[in-house]
């Protein structure tokens, strides 16, 4: 057995329309449909440029093979934060401060990276992660 790669994030939100509408804005994501049984009211699935649905957005109605307490807009608790590998550095920066939104730059100069680190509408922290821009 080998782990192949991070699939996906899911986050539960009571602002299904908001939080997809950030992940498309931000990060070029295309929003759809998450499969059945799921609905449109209640999941949406954002999909990476490869086709990958890399992030679920949930309704905090939304029926889950594994319920547990959520309170959306709460603090990841122990998940601190997810990382995304990016292209685009100066776009997204600019897209950020269009927005308005809170964030901070930092570069890790022995590996040719720099990151952007932003909350989601949720307050779930991400990590952007360019290298060699």
């Amino acid at each position: 057995m080998q782990v192949q790669a991070l699939d996906h994030v899911n986050i539960i939100t009571d602002r299904m329309d908001e939080t997809a509408q950030f992940y498309a804005d931000l990060l070029d994501l295309d929003r759809r449909d998450a499969p059945p049984p799921l609905t449109p009211q209640t999941a949406t699935w954002m999909f990476d440029a490869e086709d990958r649905a890399i992030i679920h957005i949930n309704s905090v109605d939304c029926p889950r093979a594994y319920d547990r307490e959520v309170q959306p807009g709460a603090l990841t608790g122990a998940l601190h934060h997810v990382a995304l590998k990016c292209e685009g550095f100066d776009e997204v920066k600019e897209r950020l401060d269009a927005r308005g939104a809170d964030y901070k730059e930092n570069l890790v100069e022995a590996i040719g990276l720099r990151q952007i680190f932003t909350a989601d509408p949720n307050n779930v922290l991400l990590e952007l992660n360019f290298f060699g821009e």
